[in-house]
């Protein structure tokens, strides 16, 4: 089958790599750049799993910026391109997605549509009506920046989004390269769509629910680490997804919880916004907390969310420095960065120099911190991501 997957970050790069396994996929990418290093079997971003395939495995991939050439001989179009949130409109942008499904409709109005993008409750819907079609269809991803090709092998679930002969044959095609048994799924489009969005709000809701013990107990002198293992052991709540972070980030956790409360509109809630408030009330305890014995230097270790990661988009920590900002001279120390500033604030990348902060702020401590563990602040009470 030969698929075309429009979109080379996060969630197309592991598909486009993932289907290239057993098929012919055209990556279509703006950036030249890249373009140029997976065509060149290079990872363009860091995720471990990536760079392995790309360097060592048989794929049938090619990355180019030119789709128009494609679409009357490919089977299926994959759209997995961003659709941020406008916190004017309250709801998702979904202009590129609208873009390429009208680029493909012109020439190939036949060509299967299967969008991978995060998008509003109702939107496929919409466009099929739009089209008057039936093969547009949705199917949901759930995958970590850092291990997004590793998920895409072990799937935890398929969902699709359309039962249909097509809905089928999708659900095949991902299930034919899992190395797991991963259950499958057949929903409405609708449905599918707010899969994600409910996924994605109780993952918030959970990272919020331990930050707040965590912020419990600290101003009260406990143990979080005793408390959090004591509440982790019931198997109805389970030990994993639960050390503290100084707030949900990332490109995925916030914008998604937004648009998923935007969706309630005339819905009686309560819980949704309480997610959105507790979130910006952690990282307004962090600043404080951080600003408490008035440090002349912070140094800020690492802009990422996670070790493993090298993308620092929508990061808790950013809310945080503009916090504390007016109130401290901030440095930043992140390898990402390669200029001399970032945001106006001075990024110094000697370590040693960096360590000589009067307070370290890093939400994951790591091994090369431990000889001033003493001034560093973190609430990692786990050593890991989540």
């Amino acid at each position: 089958m030969k698929i075309l997957v429009f979109g080379l970050g996060y969630v197309g790069l592991a598909n486009a790599i993932l289907l290239s396994q057993s098929n012919e996929v055209i990556g279509i990418e703006t950036d030249q750049n890249k373009i140029d290093l997976i065509n060149e079997k290079k990872s363009p971003l860091s995720d471990e799993m990536i760079i392995t395939y790309l360097k060592e495995k048989n794929l049938n991939l090619l990355a180019t910026r030119d789709y128009q050439k494609h679409l009357l001989d490919s089977e299926l179009a994959i759209i997995a391109v961003p659709t941020n949130y406008d916190e004017d409109t309250k709801y998702f942008d979904t202009s590129f997605v609208d873009d390429v499904i009208a680029n493909i409709k012109k020439v190939n109005k036949d060509l299967p549509i299967l969008i991978k993008s995060t998008i509003p409750v109702g939107y496929t819907e919409s466009q099929r009506e739009k089209y008057n079609c039936e093969n547009i269809i949705f199917s949901p991803e759930f995958l970590r920046e850092g291990k997004a090709l590793y998920d895409s092998l072990n799937p935890s679930r398929i969902i699709v989004g359309d039962n249909s002969k097509s809905g089928q044959e999708i659900a095949e095609l991902y299930k034919n390269e899992a190395k797991n048994n991963p259950e499958v799924l057949f929903m409405d489009s609708t449905e599918a769509e707010a899969v994600k969005l409910f996924a994605n709000t109780y993952l918030a809701m959970r990272v919020s629910y331990f930050n707040e013990l965590d912020t419990f107990a600290e101003m009260k002198g406990l143990s979080t680490k005793d408390i959090i293992m004591g509440v982790s052991t019931d198997p109805r709540i389970g030990n994993y997804y639960n050390n503290p972070s100084f707030g949900y980030g990332g490109y995925c956790l916030p914008k998604d919880s937004k648009q998923l409360y935007a969706n309630f509109e005339n819905v009686p809630n309560a819980m949704f916004s309480a997610v959105i408030d507790a979130n910006q009330i952690r990282k307004d305890y962090i600043s404080d907390r951080i600003l408490r014995d008035n440090p002349q230097t912070v140094g800020i270790y690492r802009l990422v969310m996670k070790k493993d990661s090298d993308n620092f988009r929508k990061s808790a920590i950013f809310d945080v420095i503009s916090n504390i900002k007016d109130k401290s001279e901030v440095i930043i120390y992140e390898p990402n960065v390669d200029d001399e500033y970032f945001e106006g604030l001075k990024v110094v990348n000697d370590l040693d120099k960096f360590k000589n902060s009067d307070i370290i702020v890093a939400n994951r401590l790591d091994e090369e911190l431990r000889d001033v563990v003493e001034k560093v602040y973190t609430r990692d009470i786990f050593n890991k991501d989540w």
